[in-house]
């Protein structure tokens, strides 16, 4: 591994120790817990002390849980590390019994109980949690029932989401490369590869995943068949209103919030299908097929590989321009080797960032294989990385943050980066112009993959409700997504009617519609980044605000209290869509002198 994790645990029995105690801990709590009345007067005190004890059991949790995934995903096929990520799933179980007696203790409360519980100084920085607690007790099952959930989805949901990782990490597939070699490649290095310039070996790379994919779909459609079915039996006993309730729960964002965003995502989808365009433009072509849709522009000589020490260096010196501390803290992620990046045989495929509560570290996980892509990947996690830095000092329970507003800190990073890079003056049209064609790439994975991933998923969903779904009309409900959005810029024949199976996302057992988080954050972001190119440096410090009340509130509330912008708005998100047009046009002044077919 690239990593040093031993500021975690010296050696893995370090590790087994520190777990041993934490279980111990966990259960001895729970059984405190469990005798305890509901909040009153008269156990307030009580109550008021178990958040304490609750907090310093998630934080080592954190801790504990950061290591396994770490040696779980950069060597996945090492059993005891397989062994290790049960274990940790299992004490998971365990601490969710443990919110849930939380959330027993707050269902029913009245307001003049809560307000006075909420109010002990020794509480009152944890009231989101406890008004989050609160209203999932309107959705909750009984706490013998919730218990006996989360017992279950141990060797059952979460079961089958540990049954897809270990087959997604042993997969690979043969590489038929244009030039006759024949390379049989672990599978998490297939995206890389489809990012190509060179079409034929984004094809090849497509044809062969594909097969290898095929090969297991049968396995994957159990997996996401069981994973759907666990989910809609508990919403159905937990009375939510429909599948997508939770998520919006775990999101932290209104419904509001969600429909203004999708029907603006909606309305603008055009400005992406005109990039498509322009990227088939490029390759003379009319129209692309789905494996081309993170096909870098065809612009003047590919570039060559980019060195990862050259990948750091982008990334430090555009973050430094925004921010020194930003710059900071990432020069001091690389020199510190908290970042795994290295392609190697056995990894997963993927990138996350993840941290530990009790040392306040993060670390990076990736493949880098040279790519402007990978660089921004990069970027991307370095974001995540610096959001759990922003977080240092605030108290566990405040630190909770959702998908929605930590993907906003992850693609401000990426902007960072393009804005940097431009600002550093010395690349030329043909530099540009790749620049643009990246940043607007984004918009079509954001814009157009992944509402594809959300109109599926929500059909898979209504469908599931009925009984299993064959593999084969999976693979139709996703190629139907993707015809729907894409539109009549996506080639005939060119959908990649198994893209469900190859994405983990849908495998997550922890969340449900994981998907759009992603959208929100882009355009939340290119907002965001509206206002730091109006008021330049100052606003950074606006932004760490921002990023410090994330586990504070919903994604409305915060961005309105620390930015004064509101969310629920479809015109919040027009404009952030509106602000691709002047790059969109920028690179379309550009491609006569840069594309291959102008020439």
């Amino acid at each position: 591994m690239d990593w040093d994790l031993t500021s975690y645990f010296n050696d893995f029995a370090a590790y087994e120790s520190f777990l041993g105690e934490l279980e111990v801990d966990c259960r001895r709590l729970l059984t405190s817990l469990s005798s305890v009345p509901p909040l009153s007067p008269v156990t307030e005190a009580t109550w008021a002390g178990a958040i304490d004890h609750y907090e310093n059991t998630l934080a080592r949790f954190s801790h504990a849980s950061s290591y396994v995934g770490c040696l779980a995903s950069a060597e996945a096929q090492v059993d005891r590390h397989q062994q290790a990520e049960a274990r940790i799933a299992r004490a998971g179980a365990e601490l969710s019994k443990l919110s849930l007696e939380f959330v027993r203790a707050l269902r029913g409360v009245d307001d003049a109980t809560f307000e006075s519980f909420a109010s002990r100084p020794a509480v009152l920085s944890a009231r989101p949690a406890l008004e989050r607690w609160r209203r999932e007790g309107a959705h909750t099952m009984s706490s013998e029932l919730e218990a006996l959930a989360a017992d279950l989805g141990n060797d059952g949901v979460h079961a089958w989401g540990r049954l897809y990782n270990r087959l997604s990490s042993d997969l690979t597939f043969t590489m038929a490369w244009p030039d006759g070699r024949r390379d049989v490649l672990p599978v998490s290095q297939r995206r890389s590869i489809m990012a190509s310039p060179d079409r034929a070996v984004r094809l090849a790379a497509f044809r062969g995943g594909n097969e290898a994919w095929a090969r297991t779909s049968d396995v994957c459609g159990a997996a996401l068949n069981h994973i759907a079915g666990t989910r809609l039996t508990l919403d159905a006993r937990r009375k939510r209103p429909s599948a997508v309730h939770a998520a919006l729960e775990q999101a932290a964002i209104s419904e509001a919030t969600l429909d203004a965003m999708m029907a603006a995502v909606a309305g603008g989808a055009s400005v992406a299908r005109k990039v498509l365009s322009l990227k088939a433009k490029a390759m003379g072509r009319t129209s692309l097929a789905w494996c081309d849709l993170e096909a870098p522009f065809e612009i003047g000589t590919p570039e060559a590989p980019i060195p990862w020490d050259e990948a750091c260096a982008r990334v430090s010196r555009s973050f430094h321009r925004a921010s020194p501390e930003l710059g900071g803290y990432f020069d001091h992620t690389v020199a510190r080797r908290w970042i795994d990046f290295a392609p190697r045989a056995g990894k997963r495929p993927g990138a996350f960032c993840t941290s530990s509560e009790v040392t306040d570290e993060t670390r990076i996980y990736m493949t880098y294989q040279g790519t402007a892509g990978d660089v921004s990947t990069l970027a991307h996690e370095a974001g995540h990385a610096f959001h759990a830095e922003a977080m240092r000092g605030i108290r566990p329970l405040a630190r909770q943050y959702p998908m929605t507003l930590a993907e906003s800190a992850s693609t401000f990073g990426e902007l960072l980066l393009a804005d940097g890079l431009r600002k550093e003056g010395i690349i030329d049209d043909a530099g540009r112009a790749r620049m643009l064609g990246d940043g607007l790439g984004d918009a079509v994975a954001f814009l157009l993959d992944i509402p594809v991933r959300f109109l599926f998923e929500r059909a898979f969903y209504e469908e599931r409700r009925k009984g299993e779904v064959p593999v084969a009309r999976i693979s139709e409900l996703m190629s139907t997504a993707q015809r729907r959005v894409v539109g009549t810029v996506l080639e005939e024949g060119g959908d990649d009617p198994l893209f469900w199976a190859s994405k983990l996302h849908f495998f997550l057992t922890d969340i449900s519609f994981y998907n759009f988080p992603y959208t929100f954050g882009f355009l939340l972001s290119r907002a965001l980044f509206q206002r730091y190119q109006e008021e330049g440096p100052s606003f950074m410090p606006k932004w760490v605000a921002f990023l410090r009340e994330t586990g504070n509130a919903e994604a409305h509330v915060v961005a309105a209290t620390t930015l004064g912008e509101n969310l629920e708005s479809e015109a919040f998100w027009r404009r952030a869509i509106e602000s691709l047009e002047p790059d969109l046009a920028e690179l379309e002044a550009l491609a006569p002198k840069v594309f291959h077919t102008s020439k």
